[in-house]
């Protein structure tokens, strides 16, 4: 995730040796390097002493050591802070770096890769507004951004986006699968269902129509298109999803309260 922020704020023309970027491993630093020929360092605390804005890109379970390490030079210097981790409440990550800090929790989805991705974000109140524009802007060169109020919106934003795209490539599964099945072979079957899903996606974005009404117009009455839906009707598909995503909701909900106890 942090390489598709690099990547996308250098494409949107922000400047590279902007930019520093910290990890333990040197080969890793030495990639980014060569890939972005933005700033490398090993030290934590050194990069944080010049940093206006701190991307905190690393695992949930390790985070609260991360946040013990950096605490007095954050404390120090007070930059926008903004987090990636996925299912660590602001007020816990505010609470390991020492409090009052301008915090800014996001949750991003892997289509960012390819500066595709969708990102839910919350400020919490010592965020300026000229530090939530930073913040817009960042996560913004990956994606669209959308804003939440409660921060708890943010376990549902996981369950829609941040793991929606798992969805997604599960029906492709299931359509190639069932293609096959049909008679076709895998790479017809495959190609067909991956722009089907390409196409109607873009139907959707790049329409005036929502997607009730897209599938309404494709659906012609004793039609194919008919019978498909009425199968997915009486097999409950609505409850299926309604039933996954609340399960994802609670599931991130449960994470942030593990993550957050220490």
């Amino acid at each position: 995730m942090a390489c598709s922020l690099i990547s996308g704020l250098i494409n949107n023309q922000y400047t590279a040796n902007k930019i520093t970027v910290t990890d333990p491993d040197q080969q890793k630093l030495d990639k980014l390097k060569q890939q972005f020929s933005i700033n490398t360092e090993v030290s934590n605390q050194q990069a944080i002493k010049h940093a206006d804005v701190l991307v905190l890109a690393v695992k949930p379970q390790i985070l609260k050591s991360v946040c013990d390490s950096i605490k007095e030079t954050v404390l120090k210097k007070r930059p926008l802070i903004i987090s990636i981790a996925a299912g660590i409440r602001s007020t816990d990550i505010d609470r390991w770096l020492g409090g009052n800090n301008a915090l800014v929790r996001c949750m991003p989805n892997t289509p960012a890769l390819i500066q595709a991705g969708a990102t839910g974000l919350f400020a919490n109140t010592h965020i300026t507004a000229e530090q939530k524009t930073i913040a817009n802007q960042i996560l913004s060169s990956a994606g669209i951004t959308l804003w939440v109020d409660d921060e708890h919106q943010l376990d549902a934003v996981t369950a829609v986006s941040g793991s929606g795209p798992a969805y997604f490539f599960l029906f492709l599964e299931a359509m190639q699968a069932a293609g096959t099945q049909l008679g076709l072979d895998e790479q017809t079957a495959g190609m067909l269902a991956r722009q089907t899903a390409l196409g109607a996606a873009r139907m959707v974005i790049e329409g005036e129509d929502d997607p009730a009404t897209l599938r309404a117009k494709v659906t012609s009455r004793g039609g194919t298109t008919a019978a498909a839906i009425a199968s997915f009707e009486k097999n409950k598909f609505q409850q299926i999803i309604n039933q996954a995503l609340t399960a994802a909701r609670d599931r991130a909900t449960e994470l942030a309260d593990e993550l957050g106890k220490n």
